[in-house]
């Protein structure tokens, strides 16, 4: 569905993976690190539905999913978001947008009563995209972290500790998915937050499944056989693999296996022909340091954002509170 608007911006909606990623194609491709999320997200939808599964019915959202493609007055494809993230609040997700196509899109989502609990994504159209939906709704706008994506071209991979990598396997899918939960509650403690208790419901045995069998999972066994580290690194995307998440369990840090693990994972991608990117916590300087001296450099900025109603919806209401420190 195509909705022009009075800012000569065009919103093509897609409720279905593969229509838009045959209208944004050549825009993911032109920017294969930025676009890596959607394009990521995307593909492994489309690939479900191709496998007669949808995901997207246990996320238990109060709307469809969809993708939007944002072309200019002239017709061309300038920017693209999505919303179909399976968490609360079910933020968006956008690659860079102008300002007026982001203020369009929450005009759009208002006033089809969509309220947009979340807008995550590239600055500053992320955030124009929240503010205007918290105009709109007369709701408040909180910003919950700021992130970075980082490329990294030539890695320098840290001598290696005792043990061994391998992929996760089936019998390892328990592990994974409590280590998946770990991940987001420590990520939040590193940064100085308080750690969301709600962060990584969304991740199910059955998702982390699908990650184990398509090979993108990793562990770092110690010589005892002793799993003590995780690390994605997910298929390619228009050339591009994302690392992430990266969790070791506080009893096996300090031994240099993260940045051993990410460092080779990185190599293997780029002598694969890969360019290999990863988003970090702005909030967090130990992981951006030892990303940095593995050869990451910096992208681009993003943010999350939080977007409340007005009237107290328990849920959002909660949300937006706890991020305000309140």
């Amino acid at each position: 569905m195509a909705l022009p608007t009075d800012d000569a911006w065009t919103l093509d909606f897609h409720d279905a993976p593969q229509p838009f990623l045959d209208a944004a194609g050549a825009l993911l491709a032109a920017d294969p690190v930025l676009g890596s999320v959607i394009a990521s997200v995307t593909q492994r939808a489309a690939r479900e539905l191709a496998d007669g599964r949808d995901s997207w019915a246990e996320a238990g959202a109060p709307f469809e999913r969809w993708w939007v493609v944002v072309r200019d007055g002239h017709g061309d494809v300038v920017s693209a978001a999505m919303r179909t993230a399976p968490f609360r609040p079910h933020p968006t997700f956008s690659m860079p947008m102008p300002d007026g196509a982001a203020r369009a899109l929450a005009a759009a989502l208002h006033e089809r009563g969509e309220h947009l609990g979340g807008a995550n994504g590239a600055l500053p159209g992320a955030e124009v995209l929240a503010r205007a939906t918290a105009e709109l709704s007369g709701g408040e706008l909180v910003v919950d972290k700021a992130t970075r994506l980082w490329e990294c071209t030539s890695v320098e991979v840290p001598p290696a500790p005792e043990g061994r990598l391998r992929r996760a396997t089936e019998a390892d899918a328990e592990l994974v998915l409590a280590w998946f939960t770990a991940f987001h509650a420590e990520a939040d403690e590193q940064a100085g937050r308080e750690p969301d208790p709600t962060a990584g419901e969304h991740n199910t045995l059955d998702s982390v499944l699908v990650r184990i069998r398509e090979g993108v999972e990793w562990l770092w066994e110690l010589p005892d056989g002793t799993p003590a580290h995780l690390t994605g690194a997910g298929l390619p995307s228009y050339g591009v693999s994302r690392i992430g998440p990266v969790f070791t369990p506080k009893e096996f840090r300090g031994r240099g296996i993260a940045s051993y693990v990410v460092g080779e994972l990185t190599r293997r991608g780029l002598e694969s022909g890969h360019r290999m990117c990863l988003f970090t916590d702005r909030a967090n300087p130990t992981s951006n340091k030892v990303y940095a001296a593995l050869g990451y450099e910096p992208t681009v900025d993003m943010a999350e954002h939080v977007v409340g109603l007005p009237d107290g919806d328990s849920s959002r209401g909660a949300e937006v509170n706890r991020l305000a420190g309140r």
